[in-house]
Parts: C-alpha cells; structure tokens; sequence
C-alpha cells in the first residue's frame, strides 16, 4: 500500500510516480503521525491520516 523511498526514506503512496525505487510497506512507519510528515503531492488528496489508514 505504500512504498518508502531508497533515496531519501520518505513514505509515498505505492502509486506515486516520484518515488522511483523503494521497499514495499504494509503500514505507514511510528514516526509518521500527521500529513505534515509526509511531504510528497501523492497524499495532498487526503484531509487526515484516518483517512489514509
């Protein structure tokens, strides 16, 4: 469902075009707990993480 980046560690949507090569996950890693950590355009559809998860 998401895929974290090999470059940098950040967290996409699996279908997110920017993210190139990366290590599938199957949940969104602790550290994450708002969209403001997630700085990529993939999850600007989303108003809160509920709606994520």
């Amino acid at each position: 469902m998401y895929t974290m980046s090999s470059d940098d560690f950040s967290v996409h949507l699996r279908e997110c075009d920017e993210v190139g090569s990366g290590i599938p996950l199957t949940s969104l890693p602790d550290e994450v707990t708002s969209l403001d950590d997630l700085p990529c355009a993939c999850w600007d559809k989303f108003e809160s993480l509920d709606e994520v998860e």
